[in-house]
Order: structure tokens, then sequence, then C-alpha cells
């Protein structure tokens, strides 16, 4: 959805619960848990070092909580929550609908989405994350996740492994600049996290 100016705390709350009805608009949700995508989709992985040990995983996973990878300047959260109100921190659930606001002058754009799943390993304290994938609202079609997880050394990442492709015709024929803005999302995103968690001293 693009608007010419900030679209007010109604017109948000009007696009969530509009689709909050409605089903994914993309082939095989929950392909990226498996680090897949179905055929005829852009596939990308991204990640970033963020530290080491338990203190740096925990930051991380709360960092996820509160969606710090949208804190880039230019990106808000809003999350429709089951009383029907529009919250920014509400703590990712599969089933939410969700939608980013972009700031991409001239405009606005509203990118409305489902959390199609979550990921939190407790038993080894491993893996934190979730996807959500594109809405009928949303000029791509497509599933993200954001993950945060601990490898055997006890070393840090971040990943955004994504796939997509256009929906509607003005996605389609500014192709290059939406990837434009993908890449620097992504880029934005994992700088962010690394933000997020400097503060911890392993």
């Amino acid at each position: 959805m693009i608007c010419w100016r900030r679209p007010a705390e109604t017109t948000i709350r009007n696009l969530l619960e509009q689709q909050d009805h409605l089903d994914v608009n993309y082939d095989a949700p929950g392909s990226t848990r498996r680090a897949t995508s179905p055929e005829g989709y852009r596939f990308d992985v991204n990640r970033v070092r963020l530290g080491q040990g338990d203190a740096v995983f925990k930051a991380a996973r709360q960092a996820v909580c509160r969606w710090r990878m949208f804190d880039i300047g230019w990106a808000e959260l809003f999350v429709l929550g089951s009383d029907g109100q529009v919250f920014a921190t509400v703590e990712p659930v599969e089933g939410q609908t969700v939608t980013a606001l972009f700031r991409l002058p001239p405009v606005w754009w509203l990118t409305p989405c489902r959390v199609i799943y979550t990921i939190d390993e407790q038993a080894d304290g491993r893996q934190f994350g979730f996807a959500y994938g594109t809405l009928p609202g949303h000029p791509m079609r497509g599933e993200e996740q954001f993950l945060v997880e601990m490898d055997d050394r006890g070393v840090c990442w971040f990943s955004i492994t994504a796939f997509s492709r256009a929906r509607h015709l003005l996605s389609r024929l500014g192709h290059p600049v939406v990837r434009r803005i993908q890449q620097r999302f992504v880029r934005q995103s994992l700088q962010a996290m690394q933000r997020a968690v400097n503060h911890v001293h392993a």
C-alpha cells in the first residue's frame, strides 16, 4: 500500500485488520526453515557475526523479540494485537499479522506480512528467530527469516534468509530499484543487530 504522506494510525490498523483475514500470497510457506525457495523466486542468505558467548546470544535474542533489525532510520514495524490494538514491540508469534512502514521518498510504503513460524531451541540455547511471509497487500511475494544462532565455538550470528519476486506492475517495472531497496534493508538490518549487542562484553 503506497501513501503520499505518513499514514495515520487508523490507516495502519485498517490495513492490518483487512489483511488479517487473508492468506499469504506466495508458494510453499515455511521454505526458509529449510533454507530453500520455490521455483521462480530469488533466494538470498546474508549473515553477520555478532560476537561470542551466552551474553551476546541473550542480547541478540532480546533484540529479535523487539524487532530491532528494523531500527534503520527509514522503517517501522507495527503488529496487530489479539485485542485489535496496534503495537510496535510485541514479540513475534506464529500467526501474527504485521506490517512494515518504509519511508521511500516521495512515498511511504506499507508491506503487510504474517508470521509463519518461530524458532526457539531452548534445549541448547543455540537458535532463536522467526519468519514472516507476504500478504496480498504487499508489493512482493515471498518469505523472510530472521535468525540468531550460536555455533559450536560459541560464536553468535544473525542471518536473514529470504526468497521473493515482484507481485504487482510497479514492482516489476521498478525491479532494479526494488532490488536495491531490499539490499539496503538487509545491509542496514545486519548493522542494526550489531549495534543492538554492542553493549555486551562476553
